[in-house]
């Protein structure tokens, strides 16, 4: 199996940046053959295009289904396994935004909530835990912000994508309205209620007049 020129570069640029990535050289390469393939491909397929041996495309294969990168299938008649990387882009997104938050982020938050839960032993216990703090809201934050994307489907999360710009403008908008109304408030002088009217007092002899 010949590689395009294309493909080939693609190939070869994935495993480069795969140390880059956390992943190794041979493991990139494959999920990016797999990734442009217009079809299925078993291990020998894959071994054949790239040049590695049947060991190193089983490695490589079982760490990409470990990060749910790739799906297996059986074809009709054939026995041998065959894999293929998910089409749609952004579901893969969302499959290796998901996984790099269970294997690197989710180990963080559990060490800085159990950081933030012990008692300072001093006045650098307490500023370390102030920053820890700090570190801990943020990632809780973008988290969050993460399992709302995660339920979204591709269409809805490609047009919140297109709406970065006009969501910053909105905000600057709402800014510039929240500081216009604030220093109107500041230069107007409050009202003073003017004191109400004592009742007037009714002497004893004005009553007998009466």
């Amino acid at each position: 199996m010949n590689l395009a020129p294309l493909t080939q570069r693609f190939v070869l640029h994935f495993g480069e940046m795969g140390s880059r990535w956390g992943i190794n050289r041979t493991v990139g390469q494959i999920y990016a053959l797999l990734y442009v393939s217009p079809r299925a491909l078993n291990a020998d397929d894959i071994g054949d295009a790239l040049a590695f041996s049947r060991s190193n495309v089983s490695m490589g294969l079982k760490e990409l289904q470990s990060w749910n990168l790739v799906r297996l299938q059986h074809l009709p008649g054939d026995r041998r396994e065959y894999f293929q990387a998910p089409e749609d882009v952004w579901a893969i997104f969302r499959t290796l935004a998901e996984e790099r938050r269970k294997r690197e982020i989710d180990p963080t938050l559990s060490m800085l909530r159990d950081a933030l839960m012990e008692q300072p032993s001093g006045e650098d216990d307490i500023h370390a835990q102030a920053r820890m703090k700090q570190m801990h809201d943020l990632i809780e934050l973008m988290t969050g912000w993460l399992a709302d994307v995660q339920k979204m489907d591709s269409t809805t999360l490609v047009s919140l994508m297109k709406m970065g710009a006009k969501v910053q403008k909105l905000l600057e908008a709402k800014d510039r309205v929240a500081s216009t109304v604030k220093a109107g408030f500041k230069g107007r002088a409050l009202p003073i209620s003017a004191p109400a009217p004592k009742p007037a007092i009714t002497s004893s002899s004005d009553k007998n007049e009466s």
